[in-house]
């Protein structure tokens, strides 16, 4: 049961619009996945209440950022939403149950001033050293051609840690987070664009980590 934490200690990157599209994946390739959210605020738990139920249905279950519980047995794949400033043992119990971290990133210089203690943090990580836990980042509202871009994947190659996609800053996003759906709950052909920026990100997401925990 591979658990994929969405995790930046800053707030306002895309955390959730990770988390709630990547259930969503999960859930329409047939999988039996869990959205867990210990952000207080609970936006992914929010989100999931407006979720019509014509859409494949996205588990839940009780948690919380004090108390970090393991899923229910029968699920094959969960996903877990942090909140902003998460540090200290709630990030230890996160990475404990972690196999892949995804860090949303945003390209500007004070996203990335914010948030290189936490990226060095899981760098050094020993889990992730011995390749136990992937961690992977992700560019967030940005165009891959501009020099913003540039400049954030210039800082992640430096912690050895890959930057799998960009994706795009669109209303689409925003619009389907409205009524409770993700990119693969409408046609293909409305977001093509978005999918394939997506694709490494999926590729990488159903790739095992390197080395298997004892």
């Amino acid at each position: 049961m591979p658990v994929i934490v969405i995790a930046n200690p800053k707030g306002g990157v895309g955390k959730s619009t990770l988390s709630t599209n990547l259930a969503g994946y999960f859930v329409n390739r047939g999988y039996t996945a869990l959205l867990g959210d210990i952000d207080r605020q609970q936006s992914s738990r929010a989100w999931l209440g407006i979720r019509p139920p014509e859409a494949r249905p996205i588990a839940t279950w009780d948690i919380n950022e004090d108390h970090i519980a393991k899923p229910p047995k029968g699920t094959s794949h969960v996903v877990l939403d942090t909140p902003a400033g998460l540090h200290g043992w709630r990030l230890n119990d996160v990475l404990k149950m972690a196999d892949k971290v995804l860090v949303p990133l945003q390209p500007s210089i004070f996203d990335i001033l914010a948030t290189q203690d936490f990226l060095r943090r899981l760098a050094d990580e020993k889990a992730v050293r011995n390749g136990e836990i992937d961690v992977g980042v992700v560019g967030m509202r940005v165009d891959s051609r501009t020099r913003s871009a540039q400049q954030l994947h210039r800082f992640i190659e430096g912690l050895n840690l890959p930057v799998l996609s960009y994706l795009r800053d669109t209303q689409n996003y925003v619009q389907l987070a409205a009524h409770g759906l993700t990119l693969w709950d409408i046609a293909p052909s409305r977001v093509q664009r978005d999918l394939e920026q997506w694709q490494p990100v999926l590729d990488w997401v159903e790739s095992k980590p390197q080395h298997v925990r004892v």
